[in-house]
């Protein structure tokens, strides 16, 4: 783990580092700034996963870190050093992990590292989290996540050609001429997929993939025929609107 310590007593950076190094093992790179404006330097360039923070420094205190951060860049944890108790509030505000006084106590030093480095697991997880859950938002813009007995598939939308209400189940029939039974109600898949203007609800119980439509046959009655040669009926109060968005898309 990589921390910094920022803080322009040289005497204090020395001693911090040295109680550092004979109680927390996790540390393996200490780095040092004399003033804010550096050590945010170093911060953006080192990505440390701790901040140990003087707060009366000249020009800048370091109460003002944040200032120099967007939100997105604080992936760091700050543990405030300093002689006065007077900060403490303001420090906490500021979401702090700790607020040492000096002369360091190492126990309450050590247990502000312990509740730093833990935090930082946390993040990273929730961060690792976060990333995969973009993963699969990013996957479902092309795909849809069907549970089976066995498991879960993932299929492309061109590869659906039609899905068939079966009760509180769903009957989705594929390009390659497969059809999957889905413990799901039909509304599922219509809610889902609302924003997908492939998919379109000629009839109560079907909701059709318009790219897989092969005839469109007025004899009887409206009804589709799709590429699998299934018949697909529309309801009468759809007959209209579906002409138009046939006219409207080809």
């Amino acid at each position: 783990m990589k921390v910094i310590i920022i803080d322009d007593e040289n005497k204090s950076r020395r001693v911090l580092e040295e109680l550092l190094k004979i109680n927390v093992k996790e540390i393996d790179s200490i780095l040092h700034a004399s003033d804010l404006v550096s050590g945010v330097e170093i911060i953006k360039n080192e990505k440390p996963q701790i901040v140990f923070l003087d707060i009366e420094m000249p020009q800048y205190s370091g109460l003002q870190i944040l200032e120099f951060f967007t939100e997105q860049e604080v992936d760091f944890q700050i543990i405030f050093t300093t002689a006065y108790n007077h900060y403490a509030i303001e420090a906490f505000k500021l979401s702090a992990i700790d607020y040492l006084l000096k002369p360091l106590d190492v126990e309450e030093l050590v247990s502000a590292v312990d509740k730093a480095i833990l935090i930082s697991k946390q993040k990273s997880v929730n961060s690792k989290l976060e990333d995969l859950k973009k993963a699969f938002q990013q996957l479902s813009l092309n795909k849809i996540a069907l549970e089976i007995p066995k498991g879960i598939i993932f299929v492309n939308h061109d590869d659906i050609v039609f899905f068939e209400a079966d009760g509180m189940y769903t009957n989705v029939y594929l390009q390659n001429g497969k059809i999957e039974l889905i413990c799901k109600p039909l509304k599922h898949f219509v809610d889902q997929l609302e924003n997908k203007n492939i998919f379109y609800k000629p009839h109560r119980k079907y909701l059709i993939n318009l790219k897989h439509i092969k005839e469109l046959s007025r004899k009887d009655g409206f009804f589709l025929i799709m590429e699998n040669n299934k018949t697909i009926p529309i309801a009468r109060d759809k007959k209209e609107e579906f002409i138009k968005i046939i006219q409207d898309v080809f």
